[in-house]
């Protein structure tokens, strides 16, 4: 039977909940054991397939076709590990479910309650986790906040959960801020005693408290911490700001966390291998030179909307012995008049995924100028569009090119709606999501970086490119470099003769690991290398 982790927060949001518990399961794996994680979101919407970036961040896509929350990228980058639909859940998904089953008959007439019904199918989803991944350890992040009352049912949820289990099978670690006042020239205790003062009145003890920090939390600290919280002195630890995120497992390990947890698991503290994430950290210490890559969107003021794109250009960097530096540009900003003074300092340019015609026209600028200044480009989802967009007006002789997402009427409809999303009306998880196979074209340069000829990469959309275009493109010398296994569908494009130019249907950034960066971003990034001499 598994093991179970709730992590919680407290204090305020944005703590690096994710992080400790991504953390956590990264040492856990590391000692030999099968770990799952899994994130509880608080808010009403079914998913977050919906909500705006400005609001949640990116929307991070499963191999099976679950749009969830970008922390899924945290635990995936982490722990190496593919995750599904059942490690992201909202309580809105839960209270859909239950109103559906009410409908249904489900209940026969019975009263359907916060308690039990609730809570017993968040708990419900808890075994489903463990039981579906066969994991030793799962481990659940709540979100929220401690004392937000959104957050009470998981909570309660979680609480339940460890009484029905045996005992020492079901830990709780609570990551709290312990914040410095300047002007008293300390840190103080008082918010993370009043958070834990807050769970302790829901029934939950944590067992770990992980204090958050930008200063040194010094022993005494964690101390009275301990005091006034009823935990020991060992089991609350500093997790200060570190350079980078990959650090703090080791930061974790130093204190004994995954010993700890192990101890009172009642688990054997088997051999630890940190090889790897240690050789990573050192190569990431000692890249030299950097390279200046443009990433064109339209959330360029919220950087966790291309969370899983920057990760994965800083880990295609360290494996090509070079700093990345990621210069957000807004496209609605950029325009053929402005493009050579904003991105003419840039060795790489790459257009993310999106959805709308807000800055599109910004980023077909974008790719216009990395077509015909030779720089490296990497077109994303809308990323390809706009350039098989500005390649079908500029090359092909086909003027005002565009999607039928922006113009329905369109005289060249050259990326249009896929047939199978005709008449879907319903826009949460009816995409073509998830993972699909894409067979390469060899001597192509999706060729040469992936090294196979079938691939498997994630997808978000609903538009494609428009079959009844492909010749008129492929005649005035567009390569189509990747398809679906039947042909219908164009995955990647490709412009032959430019230094790099690479474009894919799919979302290569999703399956990058720090100690396996994705073959198209290391080609993209040698490429900008290469550019910059």
């Amino acid at each position: 039977m598994a093991k179970h982790i709730f992590v919680t927060g407290g204090v305020v949001s944005s703590l690096g909940k994710g992080i400790t518990a991504a953390s956590l399961g990264h040492l856990l794996k590391a000692r030999g054991y099968k770990v799952t994680m899994q994130k509880m979101d608080p808010y009403l919407n079914v998913d977050p397939g919906t909500m705006s970036p400005f609001q949640h961040g990116e929307v991070f896509v499963t191999e099976d076709g679950h749009e969830g929350d970008l922390d899924l990228g945290h635990y995936e980058r982490f722990i190496d590990e593919n995750l599904s639909r059942e490690s992201n859940f909202t309580q809105g998904s839960v209270y859909q479910d239950l109103i559906s089953r009410e409908r249904h008959g489900d209940f026969l007439g019975g009263t359907v309650q916060v308690i039990p019904h609730v809570t017993e199918a968040i708990k419900e989803r808890i075994r489903r986790a463990a039981d579906r991944s066969g994991a030793d350890v799962v481990i659940s992040e709540i979100g929220g906040t401690v004392g937000d009352i959104e957050s009470q049912p998981f909570i309660e949820a979680a609480r339940q959960f460890k009484k029905e289990m045996p005992a020492g099978d079901v830990l709780f670690v609570h990551v709290t801020l312990v914040p410095y006042i300047a002007a008293a020239h300390e840190v103080k205790t008082k918010p993370t005693q009043h958070s834990v003062k807050e769970l302790r009145s829901w029934g939950v003890q944590p067992d770990f408290i992980v204090c958050r920090g930008d200063h040194e939390i010094s022993a005494s600290v964690r101390e009275k911490i301990a005091l006034f919280c009823d935990v020991a002195p060992e089991d609350v630890l500093a997790c200060i700001d570190a350079p980078s995120i990959y650090e703090v497992p080791l930061r974790l390990h130093e204190q004994g966390f995954d010993e700890k947890v192990l101890d009172k698991f009642g688990f054997p503290r088997k051999e630890i291998d940190l090889a790897p994430l240690e050789t990573f950290l050192r190569a990431a210490e000692g890249c030299e030179g950097s390279v200046d890559i443009a990433v064109v969107g339209k959330y360029v003021s919220l950087p966790d909307a291309y969370l899983s794109v920057i990760e994965a250009l800083g880990h295609a960097g360290v494996r090509c012995g070079c700093r990345v530096n990621v210069h957000l540009v807004d496209g609605e900003e950029l325009s053929d008049a402005n493009a050579g003074a904003v991105l003419g300092g840039m060795d790489g340019i790459l257009v993310p995924g999106g959805f709308g015609q807000r800055a599109f026209e910004g980023k077909i600028a974008a790719a216009r100028y990395a077509r015909r200044e030779g720089v490296p480009y990497l077109g994303i989802c809308l990323g390809l569009q706009a350039a098989v967009c500005e390649f079908a007006r500029d090359v092909a002789g086909l003027p005002g090119a565009t999607s039928t997402e922006f113009d329905p009427h369109a005289a060249h409809p050259v990326i249009d709606l896929m047939p199978e999303q005709e008449g879907v009306e319903d826009k949460g998880g009816t995409m073509r999501l998830g993972a699909y196979p894409c067979v390469v074209e060899p001597g192509t340069r999706a060729a040469q970086a992936y090294g196979e000829r079938l691939i498997h990469e994630r997808h978000r959309h609903r538009y494609e490119v428009n079959n009844a275009y492909r010749d008129a493109l492929q005649d005035a010398g567009l390569t189509i470099s990747g398809t679906s296994p039947d042909g219908r569908l164009v995955e990647m494009v490709e412009i032959p003769g430019h230094p790099w130019f690479v474009a894919s249907q799919g979302h290569p950034e999703f399956k990058s690991r720090p100690t396996r960066p994705h073959p198209l971003f290391k080609a993209f990034v040698a490429a900008a290398i290469a550019r910059k001499g």
